[in-house]
């Protein structure tokens, strides 16, 4: 089983780098099952329903939210429909949408959760504890899965590599989300996960993390004149990973960073 987990989707730039190298990419590697981080899909911040169809024309299968998950209010009219969108678990308990999406794969049952770290992570909802959090969940659904996968949306690495090694052995796949900027250390764990501290950005990588450096610079620069954030789209990179499952063990065999467009070095040929 080969499944591609694709990076924050940014803006038009991210849509158009999934439109344009998923389908191709699922053809080359046989991908049964694409997951994505659509949390700045549509113009760079939230989602609406409209680029939510847009993904899964696309050939998105599941996508995943983050901290901008209400940047744009009108994501809750996707959960008024049958839908395949994850928003972050420890959310409060009364909050629109869901935490977990379980799909079938290959006559598996693959169940992908979002986490929200706390380090440093600016959200207008209050966020119980990730790790007892996710901890919980597996003890009461773990029954209902065969393959848990678990984007951990966080800001420092560190607290991205210690959900790793929480989860090294309950989860297929720990992926990390938020950063914009793909790490190189997509590797398994000691007791088999599969781990990478940020599989990056779907989007423009001349710009800051996937915004003008314009309108970024106002932002850092002291004295400079504060302008709203814009969407960059000069160029198209696609960041994934890409996940290989023994369909026997429902163990990874390998995990490897799959990097395709205009500006970042390409791993792979299409």
């Amino acid at each position: 089983m080969k499944i591609l987990f694709c990076g924050d989707i940014s803006g038009e730039a991210g849509r158009t780098a999934i439109k344009t190298y998923i389908p191709k990419l699922k053809e080359k590697l046989s991908l049964d099952a694409i997951i994505a981080n659509a949390e700045n899909a549509a113009h760079g911040l939230g989602l609406t329903p409209k680029t939510y169809n847009e993904l899964l024309r696309a050939g998105i299968d599941v996508m995943t939210m983050g901290n901008h998950t209400f940047d744009k209010m009108v994501v809750t009219e996707i959960w008024q429909h049958d839908n395949v969108l994850v928003r972050p678990l420890n959310y409060p308990a009364d909050t629109a949408g869901k935490g977990f999406h379980i799909f079938s794969v290959s006559n598996k049952r693959v169940c992908v959760v979002q986490i929200l770290g706390r380090a440093f992570m600016n959200t207008k909802l209050e966020l119980a504890d990730p790790f007892q959090t996710i901890q919980t969940f597996i003890n009461e659904h773990q029954k209902d899965y065969d393959i848990l996968i678990v984007d951990y949306h966080a800001e420092t690495t560190a607290e991205k590599v210690a959900m790793g090694y929480f989860l090294d052995g309950k989860a297929i796949l720990v992926i990390g989300t938020h950063t914009h900027i793909p790490t190189a250390d997509a590797h398994l764990l000691e007791k088999g996960t599969a781990f990478m501290t940020d599989v990056g950005m779907c989007g423009d990588y001349t710009s800051v993390l996937g915004m003008t450096r314009e309108t970024a610079f106002s932002h850092f620069g002291i004295g400079m004149e504060q302008t709203r954030f814009e969407p960059a789209s000069n160029a198209i990179t696609l960041s994934a990973a890409l996940v290989e499952i023994d369909n026997k063990t429902l163990r990874p065999k390998s995990i490897q960073s799959i990097i395709l467009g205009d500006t970042l070095e390409n791993t792979i040929k299409i």
